[in-house]
């Protein structure tokens, strides 16, 4: 199954799920923007209420806990809107013992990858293949199988 991350991930999963002839869907998540850089992550959330924080970000830029609450309310408030808007009715998906293709359009600090990454594995899927066409120079020495 490939699953693109709204919203730039979905065309590029829906290309990877024709090529693969396999199903598609959306797996949400949104990104906690450092306030005044939105488009700047300090972290993460997914709707079963994993949150990832970048503390490297959070400290080095001195961003304050009611800076971070703030953010991290609106965008969970923004996540259950669009879970609504993208899933309806439908249940979750049913990912245990699936090879699962999760689809990005780019990687600047990994941040929402990985926070989708870490809510599928609790479901057990049988692997989590994380693809992305454009990433950050440096992502790749940093970067590390997901346990958690």
């Amino acid at each position: 199954m490939v699953l693109g991350l709204p919203r730039g991930g979905v065309p590029v999963a829906f290309e990877v799920a024709q090529a693969l002839n396999v199903s598609l869907d959306v797996f949400l998540v949104r990104k906690l923007g450092v306030p005044g850089r939105e488009e700047f992550a300090m972290g993460a959330l997914a709707s079963d209420g994993v949150r990832i924080l970048n503390q490297e970000v959070i400290e080095g830029l001195h961003i304050s806990f009611e800076a971070i609450a703030r953010t991290a309310a609106q965008a969970q408030r923004e996540l259950e809107r669009r879970e609504y808007l993208y899933r309806g009715e439908r249940p979750s998906l049913d990912l245990r013992d699936r090879t699962v293709i999760l689809v990005d359009d780019g990687l600047a600090t990994g941040a929402t990858m990985h926070a989708a990454a870490i809510t599928i594995r609790k479901q057990q899927p049988k692997q989590i293949i994380a693809t992305v066409p454009v990433s950050a120079f440096g992502l790749w020495t940093k970067s590390k199988r997901i346990r958690d």
